[in-house]
């Protein structure tokens, strides 16, 4: 079967079990505690990522789990801010994005493509999204975590590890 047939049939079966799903709860009210289908609409990102994610499985496309990341945490952020109604944290919440790219790429990595260049590469991005996002955070009113200082100590730290991973480069080539 082709790749592009294996996606068509992976999608329309979770579309035929999330249809069926819709009617057996509507159907038998017990259901609709049990799975407590009032959730928030952010909710409905979160579950295209997951789809995403489920789609690249089923096709043997482990890439896919970077997308799916992406959207899932995209899903988290706007569920953060509907719950907590602080709409005001996107200005550093953007900063977490590159943090999903990594997650997707561990995740690509474990799954059997590229594993230690995938590795690699996710926990650099997460490391550089953590520094972003606190130091986004502390400059633009997030938390006042780390005191006055905390943006000065994050950027000393983060050019700490620049320098130890530029030495350790330079003595692996060596």
């Amino acid at each position: 079967m082709e790749r592009r047939n294996r996606s068509q049939l992976a999608l329309g079966i979770l579309l035929l079990l999330f249809g069926a799903g819709m009617i057996a709860v509507r159907q038998v009210p017990e259901l609709q505690t049990w799975f407590n289908t009032s959730y928030d609409w952010p909710m409905g990102v979160i579950g295209a990522g997951a789809i995403i994610f489920v789609i690249g499985l089923l096709v043997g496309a482990p890439g896919m789990a970077v997308p799916a990341s992406i959207v899932a945490g995209i899903g988290g952020i706007l569920y953060y801010q509907n719950v907590s109604g602080d709409w005001d944290s996107w200005s550093y919440m953007w900063s977490l994005i590159p943090g999903f790219v990594g997650v997707g790429s561990i995740l690509t990595g474990l799954l059997g493509e590229s594993t230690r260049t995938n590795l690699k590469h996710g926990l650099n991005l997460l490391v550089i999204s953590a520094f972003l996002f606190l130091i986004f955070g502390s400059f633009l009113g997030g938390w006042a975590l780390l005191g006055d200082f905390g943006p000065a100590i994050l950027l000393i730290l983060l050019g700490i590890y620049v320098i130890v991973r530029g030495l350790i480069r330079s003595s692996r080539r060596e």
